[in-house]
């Protein structure tokens, strides 16, 4: 598939055919892409959580959702079957930062316009998203609720370092895979959105 059709059939697939799982060379293809991505001082202050098996993703909802009966956005988004938490690591990128090259040996985080941490995890995130469409599959990425960060991190064992920025599900769409809602806001256009040269 041409990049351009792979962008312009991007969208965020909300059902899963349970039946089908993702194989193998295609869970480390997303993998390997989303080790291309940017990273500031090429510091890769990312890890990759990857959750297959049903215990694993049940365990993963379980964590990550407030209990009591699954609305219906939950239940088609359960059926995902691979789910990708990029998780990110501020220290890494301080580190790096204060390395000869970089030259600033204090560390101070006030120095970062935006936190770049959490920029690279996403753009890691986009390029599973895009290969999984170049892949024939859908996807998804959504939020872990900050509230349910730490039992995110309790059930996993994830140390305290890394940051969930998200979650990617995959998997093939399923028969119920509606169309947002807010889809019928349309794109913005882009004389709206681009400036050129002045605002």
């Amino acid at each position: 598939m041409k990049f351009a059709e792979v962008v312009r059939r991007r969208r965020m697939v909300r059902d899963y055919d349970p039946g089908r799982p993702v194989p193998a060379e295609v869970r480390e293809r997303l993998l390997e892409h989303a080790m291309r991505a940017p990273s500031a001082g090429f510091s890769q202050g990312w890890a990759f959580l990857v959750l297959e098996s049903p215990e694993e993703r049940d365990r993963f909802w379980t964590a990550t959702s407030t209990g009591g009966a699954p609305d219906g956005w939950l239940t088609r988004m359960r059926r995902a079957p691979l789910l990708i938490v990029p998780l990110s690591n501020k220290a890494a990128y301080l580190d790096r930062y204060a390395e000869p090259d970089k030259g600033w040996t204090d560390r101070d985080e006030a120095r970062w316009p935006v936190p770049y941490w959490d920029v690279d995890a996403g753009m890691a995130a986009l390029l599973m998203l895009l290969t999984a469409v170049d892949e024939g599959l859908g996807a998804c990425f959504f939020g872990v609720p900050p509230e349910r960060v730490d039992a995110f991190r309790a059930a996993f064992g994830v140390p305290g370092e890394y940051h969930p920025v998200g979650c990617v599900s995959v998997g093939y769409p399923g028969d119920d895979d509606r169309r947002s809602p807010s889809l019928r806001r349309g794109r913005r256009p882009v004389e709206e959105v681009v400036h050129r040269g002045s605002w």
